[in-house]
């Protein structure tokens, strides 16, 4: 799979609108969760490098081939998810560093059963908490994964609830 292999959905960096949830793109079905996973700087950068190394994915029982850096925008990387027979392909939309704000989105490419961007921001508080946000909107990219569709919102809750607690620890 080539960085340049087109994203298989319209609104790419989608997930940096503020109004994502009131406003998701047509046809899309949109989520954002946040959870405080620490204090301080020590743990900002924790996690915010976990972050960038697809310590999140991993953290959460899928497999991620990636580069071994971390990780930068355009790149593309392949994931197993649970027992979905085939390889997930996704290719990094953005990265963010900022003072205060450190993570990225991934957008789907073809072959992944679904369409969308989702995005994990490790953001610090002016009170030094620190928190993780996910951001995503997506849908079923074919017609009989429609079919599957509250399966797949399902394993969507699970795996969100498991990226949300995959940097409380460390």
């Amino acid at each position: 799979m080539r960085s340049r292999d087109a994203f298989t959905y319209g609104e790419v960096e989608g997930t940096r609108r503020a109004d994502l949830l009131q406003r998701p793109p047509r046809g899309y079905r949109p989520i954002e969760r946040r959870v405080r996973i620490g204090s301080g700087d020590a743990a900002f950068r924790a996690a915010g490098d976990a972050t960038l190394r697809w310590g999140i994915q991993r953290r959460s029982g899928i497999r991620v081939a990636a580069p071994d850096r971390e990780l930068a925008t355009d790149d593309v990387v392949i994931m197993r998810i649970g027992l979905w027979p085939r390889d997930v392909p996704c290719r990094v939309a953005y990265v963010v560093e900022e003072q205060d704000v450190r993570g990225f989105a991934y957008g789907t490419l073809r072959g992944h059963p679904e369409r969308g961007e989702e995005a994990f921001l490790v953001e610090r508080d002016p009170d030094g908490s620190v928190w993780l946000r996910v951001r995503a909107f997506s849908r079923p990219a074919s017609w009989i994964l429609w079919l599957g569709y509250p399966a797949i919102r399902v394993m969507q809750w699970v795996y969100t609830e498991r990226y949300l607690r995959a940097l409380a620890a460390g």
